[in-house]
């Protein structure tokens, strides 16, 4: 082709200036307008230039403005926000799902309003983001719980964005923070319509509820007084609005309303993270790219030679040969194989943007190297959860070395989308890797890991004679199953604590999780031996800590 030519047969160069020309006159995307203003400039720098400028990255993310926002939207923000006033002041169970009930139905309104439908990976966010909600109403213990009420605003998050890439993935949550001010205006601005001229019908509808909630007051109050099974009932079902705890329900109910609008406003005007535009990085040769990566599987086949001799071997040989004991030798290689799995997944990341992609020999080289450093790395993970395991033999399960385990069969399986990702295409990995996170928090509060090193620290004791009486003091209600299996008084005291918690909160139905009502069951069904004193326990926990 010649290189002087016009029109369609000119240079890409001259292409790319008639289309700076007519881009005002077309339909194109905002990232052409942003091209435009870049390729006016000096010609010479046009044909060097790779890429948008960092300030441009984020030039396609606004929001468009939000469709008004729909009555129902608007009664789904009502429920929100008395649910909240009621049910959350006695903490957190089965109530918070209640609550995120009525705020998922506005979003799902205000995302109907703008014209958005729900996809299969929408739905999936949203119902896997209700359903780590559950855990709170299922497991007493704090930690996994607090896991999945962060998981479950990521996955709300990608269910209101709909992020596909790992922009939008990332950034998503970011744009609840987003809509904090410009919700609950526009829901100001929606009532605001209705409360007045031809359309206004949400002054007579207040004005009935109202109504209706002082006659309930004052004809449950005097139904309560004049029955004392009424009375139980009624304060059963029915959450405290005492007045002495008006302003702290007040509160509730706005962060209620806020949050309803924030979800709902987020669903009509999501933020496009996914037009973050972030540029590839610049490709190596070969060589430069592929030798360092050869030389670092060459050290990690080496280093899974010695654990598979070491496996076949036996460890006495090798603790003999190193002097350390049996804990030590586990206890010392987890963290440093964890710290491996973690640079490894770091080492793939920069990898891929700096790899060479000119031909399919290129693409073919990239997904050799990478593949055997995946497998090589799953052998790593291997080897880090069975010294873990080691640790737990000598030493007993705990919070830190069960969460770190399940962070490292995580990391296994992230290597794994990534090996699947270089053979089916890489378009479905930040959903996949996200989905396995969020996936991980549920079944971490459904196994309910109390309860697991609970149950783990029983049969050891029951094989070895140890227990750590002191630990197992400060686990939750769900421990209690396994420690009702001890023989006194051994059981009374790993119980008291748990007991004394249950004694000291009386909660509602709805901010009772099932663990404290089964430990409740325990209990009364079988009360504290009154020979577990404060000494035999403290007795107790130091004989069997050192057996």
């Amino acid at each position: 082709m010649g290189s002087g030519g016009t029109g369609s047969g000119g240079t890409d160069f001259e292409k790319r200036k008639a289309e700076t020309r007519d881009v005002d006159t077309r339909d194109v995307d905002r990232r052409d307008v942003d091209r435009r203003d870049v390729d006016t400039r000096d010609p010479d720098e046009d044909e060097e230039w790779d890429g948008p400028v960092v300030e441009s990255w984020f030039a396609d993310v606004q929001a468009k403005p939000p469709a008004p926002i729909r009555d129902a939207t608007l009664w789904a923000t009502l429920a929100t926000g008395v649910l909240s006033m009621l049910l959350l002041g006695d903490g957190l169970a089965l109530n918070l799902l209640l609550v995120a009930i009525p705020a998922a139905l506005g979003a799902y309104y205000a995302a109907q309003a703008a014209g958005r439908r729900p996809h299969r990976w929408t739905l999936l966010w949203g119902v896997g983001g209700l359903a780590l909600l559950s855990v709170p109403a299922l497991r007493d213990a704090d930690w996994p719980s607090f896991l999945a009420v962060l998981a479950a605003v990521a996955a709300g998050s990608l269910a209101l964005h709909g992020g596909r890439t790992w922009t939008g993935v990332l950034f998503g949550p970011i744009g609840l923070y987003t809509s904090l001010v410009t919700g609950p205006l526009w829901g100001w601005s929606g009532l605001r319509e209705r409360s007045g001229g031809a359309r206004g019908n949400v002054g007579p509808v207040v004005r009935a509820l109202a109504v209706a909630a002082v006659l309930l007051v004052v004809f449950g109050a005097l139904f309560a007084g004049a029955d004392a099974a009424f009375a139980d009932l009624l304060g059963g079902l029915v959450p405290d609005a005492s007045v002495s705890g008006g302003p702290w329900h007040a509160v509730l109910f706005v962060i209620g309303v806020v949050g309803a609008l924030v979800v709902a406003h987020t669903a009509a005007a999501p933020v496009q993270w996914d037009r973050v535009e972030v540029p590839a990085g610049r490709p190596r040769g070969r060589v430069e790219w592929a030798l360092p990566l050869i030389v670092l599987a060459a050290l990690f086949a080496v280093f899974n030679v010695v654990q598979l001799a070491v496996l076949f071997g036996g460890y006495d040989a090798v603790l003999e040969k190193t002097g350390q004991t049996y804990a030590e030798y586990a206890r010392q290689g987890f963290w440093q194989l964890l710290l491996v799995t973690l640079l490894t997944l770091l080492v793939i990341v920069f990898a891929l943007r700096w790899a060479p992609r000119d031909s399919s020999g290129d693409w073919t080289l990239v997904r050799s190297v990478l593949g055997t450093l995946c497998v090589l790395a799953l052998v790593v993970v291997a080897s880090a959860v069975r010294r873990m395991d080691m640790y737990v033999e000598a030493y007993g399960l705990t919070r830190l070395r069960i969460s770190v385990v399940t962070v490292e069969l995580w990391l296994g399986l992230v290597i794994v989308l990534i090996m699947a990702a270089g053979v089916w295409g890489a378009r479905w990995l930040p959903r996949a890797v996200l989905a396995s996170a969020a996936a991980g928090v549920l079944a971490f509060g459904l196994v309910s890991p109390d309860a697991l090193i609970a149950e783990r620290n029983v049969q050891r004791y029951e094989a070895k004679g140890s227990f750590d009486l002191d630990y197992a003091r400060g686990l939750s209600a769900d421990a209690a199953p396994a420690l009702d299996k001890l023989d006194e008084p051994l059981r009374s005291c790993a119980l008291r604590s748990i007991a004394q918690d249950l004694a000291g909160a009386d909660k509602s139905w709805y901010a009772t999780s099932l663990g404290e009502a089964r430990a409740r069951d325990i209990l009364d069904g079988r009360p504290l031996s009154p020979d577990a004193d404060w000494n035999v326990c403290n007795r107790l926990g130091t004989e069997l800590a050192y057996r």
